[in-house]
């Protein structure tokens, strides 16, 4: 009788292993699908869960990621390679003793300001600024509410601050020697108080003063500030009307270059420490404040948000994956006899422990795809407010997807285990 060798290369008679897992992953696959759209209301209430945690995350991420967009456009008001130079920084996060420390420091005086201009060298300008009051401005065809803020600047601020004139000129070094009653308004504020004229040339009062217009400034909108609503006076004539004990200035400093920035910031550091009489190893008695320390600062507040929200849409997330394994149990508990048919006619159990997971993972990202589609477009909505670009988080829809697939396999493990492992002959006789 001939021997029959079987030929080991013949993948036609013997399919490989990878063939056989790759089919064994399509046909659970198939069937999980069919046992999702078969129950579609415990579906849905299943993967309800699963999207209110995903769309809390991705919702909150979205809407501080437009605000980082807007952020960093609207808190860069400083040019490149500038700096200022402050009694107390632009935002307290420390104790109300640390912040009772800080607003009894020294006021930055006029006297200050001018050695600092005397001693540097390395700056290519510096400038001196403070916003003094705010109050009503009025011109012969409009009136604003009292909300305008009053801005004695030197020259040096305009290009330091990145203020642009659209009509006329800047303030210049004869209108502060003089303390001249002129003034540069903002854009918005310029359209709104001379609706159908020029602006330049005409006169406005704040608070009783009459003010000549000598320029207007490019549009220069930003988030939760002024930087379109207010006017700009001769620090000098700002000091005489408003000056009293507590009026602290501002300094503005440009560097030469960015290789010189740090070394900049360090000399006036140091005449500063000196002008103020800062003993040797105190911390400073006043700010250094950039664009990057303003982001830096934002960003400690956004990432304090950041993780409460991550804390209870873990909670969700939890309680999600709990009703998930419940679902699973119940569906198990279903479908024995379905299993004892399956093991009969030879599913290995394998086959069994991956189709259940396999089915809760596709529960949770539905639910998961859900929650990132909702919390992206309700997020955007901000975007619309602030005329910013729809922004995605990528990173974060890509964390969102893998948590639901976590959440998927940890507790659709149990469930799935304890399918594989029921008996084939007592799954039979299951009714």
């Amino acid at each position: 009788m001939p021997c029959v060798v079987s030929d080991p290369t013949d993948r036609r008679r013997r399919p490989s292993g990878w063939h056989r897992l790759i089919g064994e992953t399509r046909e659970s696959l198939s069937m999980a699908l069919d046992s999702v759209v078969s129950h579609k209301l415990r579906s849905g209430l299943t993967l309800l869960g699963i999207m209110i945690g995903v769309f809390s995350i991705i919702v909150v991420m979205t809407v501080l990621r437009v605000l980082d967009t807007n952020a960093q456009e609207s808190l860069s008001e400083l040019g490149p390679h500038t700096f200022r130079v402050k009694r107390t920084p632009p935002f307290f996060f420390s104790s109300s003793k640390e912040r009772r420390k800080v607003r009894a420091r020294e006021p930055i005086t006029w006297r200050q300001c001018r050695e600092v201009i005397r001693r540097a060298k390395l700056p290519i300008s510096i400038g001196v600024e403070e916003g003094f009051t705010n109050g009503t401005v009025r011109s012969e065809f409009a009136e604003t509410n009292p909300d305008i803020s009053l801005r004695g600047v030197t020259p040096e601020v305009f290009p330091a601050r990145v203020w642009d004139l659209e009509d006329g000129r800047p303030i210049q070094d004869a209108d502060v020697d003089s303390s001249r009653l002129v003034c540069v308004l903002s854009n918005g504020l310029a359209k709104k108080l001379f609706p159908h004229s020029e602006a330049v040339g005409d006169r406005i009062t704040f608070d009783g003063l009459a003010y000549r217009v000598i320029g207007v400034l490019e549009k220069k909108g930003q988030m939760g500030g002024d930087e379109d609503s207010f006017v700009a006076v001769p620090i000098s004539t700002g000091l005489q009307r408003y000056s009293n004990p507590w009026v602290s200035l501002g300094i503005v400093v440009q560097a030469a270059g960015e290789e010189l920035y740090e070394e900049t910031v360090e000399e006036v550091r140091g005449i500063m420490r000196v002008l103020r009489r800062t003993p040797l190893g105190e911390a400073d008695d006043f700010e250094i404040v950039s664009n990057d320390s303003l982001m830096e600062q934002f960003r400690e507040v956004t990432f304090a948000v950041r993780a409460g929200v991550s804390v209870i849409s873990s909670v969700a997330l939890l309680a999600a994956g709990i009703g998930i394994m419940n679902i699973m149990l119940i569906s198990v508990t279903e479908r024995t006899k379905e299993i004892g048919v399956r093991r009969a006619i030879g599913a290995r159990k394998r086959m069994i422990l991956t189709q259940f997971i396999v089915e809760a993972v596709i529960l949770c990202l539905l639910g998961g795809i859900v929650g990132v589609v909702l919390g992206v477009s309700t997020g955007n909505i901000l975007s619309f407010f602030f005329k910013t670009p729809v922004v995605l988080p990528f990173d974060w829809v890509a964390y969102g997807l893998g948590i639901c697939t976590l959440v998927g396999v940890v507790f659709g493990a149990y469930p799935a285990f304890k399918a594989a492992n029921i008996d084939p002959i007592d799954a039979l006789r299951y009714e």
